[in-house]
């Protein structure tokens, strides 16, 4: 496990190495990644399927185009990316749909092209803290599943994936809960529910980074082309 630049240095590292064009970003939710992606000059396609996160990237994206929908039937022709996205999205695909998610990313990739997939692992600090509010550890280790058995299937090479710590500035534990609601505000009723619990599990895993108090969560980055016929 390595310290290593943010994920968004990463994935644009990735796709300058491909020279890649244009990016579909699978899970897109309110646009964060695809601002990133425009702005570096690309040409970005985001899907969601939450019709508001859809809205709200349109609005904060206007330069890429966004669609409503699930990563298990991409409503886009064969070849038509050079590289697919998958940021902390994988495992919230529905679980039996999780391979077909992977198999439609394949698919719409070009020759040459890569399926980048990050999925924070079930385990850590931010994810210790973060579990009493929703526990994702089946949805992690399935995600982790569907990647190995598209592997093991023959539908997909790649080298081994790389796993790193993103820590996520956190100054007290009102932070943590606005944290956690900015991705979900169905969240902020559940944390201040049981608010004696999250104060100590904080206290138990922050850590003092260099910019204030920090939990730190470990993600894995995988790169998948299509294997050849």
């Amino acid at each position: 496990m390595t310290e290593a630049p943010d994920t968004a240095a990463r994935l644009l590292a990735i796709l300058s190495e491909i020279g890649a064009r244009a990016v579909l970003d699978i899970g897109c939710g309110h646009g964060a990644l695809a601002r990133i992606l425009v702005q570096a000059g690309y040409d970005v396609t985001g899907m969601d399927p939450a019709s508001e996160a859809v809205a709200a990237a349109r609005l904060v994206v206007p330069d890429a185009r966004f669609e409503l929908g699930g990563a298990e039937q991409l409503p886009f022709a064969a070849e038509s990316f050079d590289a697919c996205i998958f940021l902390n999205a994988l495992h919230h695909v529905p679980l039996p749909l999780m391979q077909n998610g992977l198999l439609e990313a394949l698919r719409v990739l070009r020759p040459g092209g890569e399926v980048v997939i990050v999925e924070p692992l079930a385990e850590g600090a931010f994810f210790e803290v973060m579990r009493p509010v929703e526990d994702e550890t089946e949805m992690r280790h399935a995600a982790i599943r569907a990647i190995d058995a598209i592997l093991a299937a023959g539908a997909a090479t790649g080298p081994a994936p790389v796993t790193y710590h993103r820590p996520t500035p956190v100054a007290d534990l009102d932070a943590f809960i606005e944290y956690l609601a900015r991705v979900d505000p169905s969240r902020r009723a559940l944390a201040e529910a049981q608010r004696d619990t999250l104060a100590r599990l904080y206290a138990a895993h922050v850590t003092a980074g260099p910019n204030g108090p920090e939990l730190s969560q470990p993600l894995r980055l995988w790169r998948l082309r299509a294997a050849k016929p």
